[in-house]
This record gives C-alpha cells, sequence and structure tokens, in this order.
C-alpha cells in the first residue's frame, strides 16, 4: 500500500511518519503542503514526493490510502475528496467537526468499500490491554466508578484551537479522549448523562468542560478536559477490592514506558509497563482493514458512536 500525507503537521513529522518507517508493508508515498518550505523537512528527513496541493496527491492514481492531518474543520471536505478519488482514509482525531459530516463520511466509505480510521492511537497501547484484562479479572474487584481526565495549559492565542472556523475548541480537541475511553470500558451502551461546556468571555471555543457518561448497567465515567488547564492524562478505575491509577493512558510515545498504579485499603504497588508504539499499531490496524470488511464495519460503528457522545456533550 502506498500512503500519501496532506499537509505537512507537525503531528506528521513527530509522530505518524517515524512509525510508518516501521510498517513492512506500506511505502511513504510523499505530502503535499501548499507551504514549500513546511514541506522541505519532510523530504529531507523522510524522502518522498513533493506534491503542491492536495489535489494532486489525490489525483496520483499509485497512492491508495491518505493521512490527514488537516485542522478538524477541513477533515470532511478532504477525507470527502479522498473517499471520491478512491483512497482509504486515515484521519486524525476529530473524524469531523459534526455527526452529520461524520454519517456522510460514513456513508461514502461504505458505497465506496474503503476503510476509514480515526486517530485515537491511545486504544491500541498495550497498557489499555492490561487495565481491561485486570478489570476482567477480577484483580480491582467489581467496578464503581471511572474517571478521565486530559488537559493542557494554553497554547499561543493564534493556535488553531482557538479558531472555532477551524473546528477548534476543547471538546473536538482533547474532550474526545475520554470519551472514545468511555467507548471502550463502558461499551457501545455508554450514553451523556450530565455535561458542561464553558467558554469563557472573549473567546470563541470552549476552553474546557466535563461530563458524566453511563451504560446500561449503570456503571458511570466522570470525564474532564481543557486546554486552559494544568496537564492531565490520567484514568482511575474504582474498584471494590482496588483502585487502579494510569497517569499517563492517552499520549505515552513509543519510547515512554507508562506505570499502572495499584492502590488498596493496606498498600500501595506500581507496575512498570513496556514501552509501546501505539501510533505503530494504530496504523497497522488501518491497513488490516483495508483488507478485512469485519474490521472496517466495527472502526465505522465506533466512529459513529465517537461522534454522537461528542454531539451529547454539546447538546446536553
Amino acid at each position: 500500500m502506498r500512503l500519501g500525507i496532506l499537509g505537512a503537521a507537525d503531528i506528521a513529522f513527530r509522530r505518524f511518519l517515524p512509525a510508518l518507517r516501521k510498517c513492512p508493508n506500506i511505502t511513504y508515498a510523499g505530502v503535499a503542503s501548499r507551504t514549500p518550505e513546511k514541506a522541505a523537512r519532510f523530504l529531507e528527513t523522510y524522502g518522498g514526493q513533493f506534491y503542491p496541493s492536495y489535489d494532486a496527491l489525490l489525483a496520483d492514481r499509485s497512492i491508495d490510502a491518505v493521512y490527514v492531518p488537516l485542522p478538524p474543520a477541513l477533515h470532511y471536505a478532504w477525507g470527502k475528496k479522498a473517499l471520491d478519488a478512491g483512497k482509504h482514509l486515515f484521519l486524525e482525531k476529530p473524524f469531523t467537526i459534526s455527526a452529520e459530516q461524520t454519517k456522510a463520511l460514513i456513508a461514502a466509505a461504505q458505497e465506496r468499500d474503503l476503510m476509514v480510521y480515526e486517530n485515537y492511537a491511545f486504544v491500541h497501547h498495550a497498557q489499555l490491554a492490561k487495565i481491561k484484562g485486570m478489570i476482567a479479572d477480577g484483580t480491582l474487584g467489581e467496578l464503581r466508578l471511572l474517571r478521565a481526565g486530559f488537559g493542557f495549559p494554553k497554547r499561543s492565542e493564534g493556535d488553531f484551537r482557538f479558531c472555532k472556523a477551524l473546528g477548534g475548541g476543547a471538546l473536538l480537541d482533547c474532550g474526545g479522549y475520554p470519551l472514545r475511553l468511555a467507548l471502550e470500558l463502558l461499551g457501545d451502551t455508554a450514553q451523556v448523562v450530565h455535561s458542561t461546556l464553558a467558554q469563557p468571555e472573549n473567546y470563541e471555543v470552549d476552553l474546557y468542560g466535563s461530563a458524566v457518561l453511563a451504560n446500561e448497567d449503570g456503571l458511570c465515567m466522570q470525564a474532564a478536559f481543557g486546554m486552559d488547564n494544568a496537564y492531565q492524562c490520567q484514568l482511575e478505575v474504582w474498584g471494590s477490592k482496588m483502585l487502579l491509577i494510569a497517569p499517563r493512558i492517552f499520549t505515552a510515545g513509543a519510547e515512554f514506558r507508562p506505570s499502572l498504579i495499584l492502590r488498596s485499603s493496606v498498600d500501595e504497588q506500581r507496575m512498570e509497563l513496556e514501552a509501546d508504539d501505539q501510533f505503530l499499531h494504530a496504523i497497522k490496524f488501518f491497513a488490516s482493514g483495508t483488507l478485512d470488511k469485519g474490521i472496517r464495519g466495527q472502526t465505522m460503528r465506533n466512529i459513529a458512536r465517537q461522534a454522537e457522545l461528542t454531539s451529547g456533550i454539546r447538546h446536553n
């Protein structure tokens, strides 16, 4: 499979391409950018072809798939063009800026029998599989409550996250992480019970928010997010026997060794885990979905449910 990149984004340079290099069955074709200076470092470091426009890359029939790390408001238009050009679609999160756009892109992919993926790579990290195993085997006892938070300090005022026209806002940027985690741990019946979004005066987007989600069994997750916050990237699983804390659940880099804290009424232990490359696993999963209709179908259902939960918070 030959893959091209629409946009010379920093995340493509720092996280996506180093992982892509490790995939033996995927060839990096090149990068499209309206700014040649931004593309220059891609060519110097990773090689590939330079495309002077996004349309030029999509017109290249030798390219089978595209990675789109553009600002969220551009995901639908360029995602639709990629699908219309017969390319499998790997979109950075969020998939689109609305449930309606998401449904339309999924329908287009289904019509053309193409794979689409929303890049919440953390779901493929080995630490989440370890946590799920400890929940399933009863190590933590019966689950009482889940808590998840993802937030970071304020970026520069020119950052796209503060621009409504580009699809900014805390809910779309960092709020999607705990929502995607809720689908993993609460299951497909997860629903938004209560939510808040804060948009301070003189800002055109929300800067922070919180939500309570619950599944059909009554298990709840308290989720919080923000982009004017002290840094947090944590999951807590509170059971009848133990409390599990994962302090770096969403953004563990390929060389980072995460740890899990297990706390009971009598002691506390720290479980050190091996480093794992969640971007590499995400790319491999995407590639497998281009060949497997079952993976494609489940992935589309997850993307649709993610959009529904996001909409639930926005309109609660």
